[in-house]
């Protein structure tokens, strides 16, 4: 299942220490980067002519209490996904655990000055998206699955799904590849999303 040589990017979202893994995928390739600067991941993506970019980071805030739509509504087989928790905003400012979903925000607004947030409809020109590579391996998988061992689990997966795992050096660019594979996957109209326009949507292979 490739994308007739279009390129997508996946991304894995770090904190500011941590910075930005990437993978850019086309034609089954793999080719992965690391970026401290939003700016860097923005540039190589307009080099790269990514169609489709999938972030592992969450693209709005809760509107009210401390979770999204999307966050409880996951789900693979019938079952419930466990997700990480995006509050409103203002609760966010008060811990520093939430770097990362800041720096993930700088990221989207960059990437918003070239690429539309995929609002639930819309799935012509250029794209990014949100996504969660743990619900990514569980809806490829059809069914809820342990998260760890989460290195040998997701490399697996790539594998079974037919991509070289090798230029991938560590979980966080394992992370980042299975962004991209839901990145061509949305390109080729074999996703599924779960949210709503006002707190985003999370979006996982069909």
């Amino acid at each position: 299942m490739k994308s007739d040589g279009k390129t997508v990017i996946g991304i894995d979202v770090g904190g500011s220490g941590k910075g930005f893994h990437a993978v850019a995928l086309r034609n089954g390739r793999m080719e992965a980067q690391h970026f401290t600067a939003a700016t860097a991941v923005e540039d190589w993506c307009l080099d790269q002519g990514a169609e489709v970019v999938a972030v592992d980071a969450p693209c709005e805030w809760a509107t009210s209490g401390s979770s999204r739509l999307a966050e409880r509504a996951l789900k693979a087989g019938g079952e419930t996904i466990q997700c990480f928790k995006t509050p409103t905003q203002t609760s966010a400012k008060r811990s520093a655990f939430y770097g990362w979903v800041f720096n993930g925000e700088k990221l989207y607004k960059r990437l918003k000055c070239h690429y539309r947030l995929f609002d639930g409809t819309r799935r012509r020109g250029k794209i990014v998206l949100e996504t969660f590579p743990h619900a990514a391996v569980c809806a490829l998988a059809g069914r809820v699955i342990p998260a760890r061992p989460k290195a040998t689990t997701r490399r697996r997966m790539l594998r079974e799904q037919g991509y070289d795992d090798s230029p991938l050096r560590n979980i966080d660019f394992v992370d980042a590849a299975l962004c991209a594979v839901t990145a061509e996957r949305f390109l080729l109209g074999r996703t599924i999303s779960f949210g709503n326009a006002e707190e985003g949507f999370i979006v996982v292979p069909g």
